[in-house]
């Protein structure tokens, strides 16, 4: 395993510091840059500290940043 080329924890204060996450939006990345900025795992396991749910679609995952119901309409 490589080490991450930034650190994980400036990754996720920038990520969860943004004016989307604070506001309880919907953030998405591409899953080939989380991989190689700071790891799946690190990702996933830091969104579910934080309770927020994460979908992947397309190559991207995406993130409630909130702790509301989410529902498929169509």
């Amino acid at each position: 395993m490589r080490p991450s080329p930034v650190d994980p924890k400036a990754f996720f204060a920038e990520f969860y510091g943004s004016k989307a996450a604070r506001d309880g939006s919907v953030i998405r990345r591409k899953i080939r840059d989380v991989d190689r900025l700071v790891g799946r795992d690190a990702f996933l396991n830091e969104a579910a500290r934080r309770g927020f749910p994460v979908f992947e679609n397309a190559g991207q995952f995406i993130v409630m940043c909130n702790n509301e119901p989410v529902r498929r309409v169509r």
